[in-house]
């Protein structure tokens, strides 16, 4: 490999969960370029080899098919499920980042562990944050949140549902907060990632936020949902 980094990642939103990377640089600049789905409800096996702490104690909802596999930049896709309730969201905590619909989730940086491995929380409650800082002038700062965990769903469930416009907000451990518009809704088939994954993750052109979750049809297995929803926003 020559100039940049090849990372291989894997989304296991949903489900015990690790974002595998692969780096041939010791900087990381280069976006994933494949998404591996986990499962939202694992076989035995897999849990073992994943070292998984427990399996979902309910199984995945049957989330409507979606339509066209091919990356899309309308909703292409029914979201696994839906929150019981819509609740009005209290003052935002520092260190979170909330979704245009009141989702919320505790921002969590992570670092290459062994095998250059960078884990994904367990915590429903939680997103992992890879590439660039908050205060950067470029590049995508990437959250990556699950759809569902043992029963309950995600906040990060909701961008199934986002519109363009939608206001996400993220308020940094000081507590400063910064706002970013909505601007791009795209449903991605996992197979075809790596083909956007420059144009969706890369640390290349103008700051923005870009959440990630997985979706669409349920196959089950190690791949779980068979689709990525990301939403880009741009600084408001």
């Amino acid at each position: 490999m020559t100039g940049k980094g090849r990372l291989i990642a894997g989304f296991a939103l949903g489900a015990a969960s690790v974002l595998a990377v692969e780096l041939a640089t010791v900087v990381i600049t280069s976006p994933p370029t494949a998404v591996v789905a986990g499962s939202a409800s694992p076989a035995p096996a897999a849990l073992a080899a994943r070292g998984a702490a427990a399996e979902p104690v309910a199984p995945p909802p049957s989330p409507s098919p979606s339509p066209s596999s091919a990356p899309s930049t309308s909703t292409s896709a029914a979201p696994p499920a839906a929150p019981a309730e819509h609740r009005q969201p209290g003052p935002q905590r520092p260190g979170t980042i909330r979704l245009p619909g009141g989702g919320t989730a505790a921002m969590v940086r992570k670092g290459l562990g062994p095998g250059n491995t960078l884990p994904v929380p367990s915590n429903i409650g939680q997103a992992a944050w890879w590439g660039a800082e908050l205060d950067a002038v470029s590049g995508a700062s990437v959250f990556a949140g699950h759809v569902n965990w043992r029963g309950a769903t995600g906040p990060f469930a909701e961008l199934w549902n986002e519109r363009i416009g939608g206001v996400v907000t993220i308020v940094d451990s000081a507590g400063k907060a910064a706002r970013y518009r909505v601007s791009q809704l795209v449903t991605v088939h996992k197979n075809d990632l790596g083909a956007r994954a420059d144009d969706l993750f890369g640390q290349a052109g103008p700051h923005r936020v870009v959440l990630v979750t997985c979706g669409g049809r349920w196959v089950g297995g190690s791949d779980g949902y068979e689709e990525n929803r990301v939403v880009i926003a741009d600084p408001a």
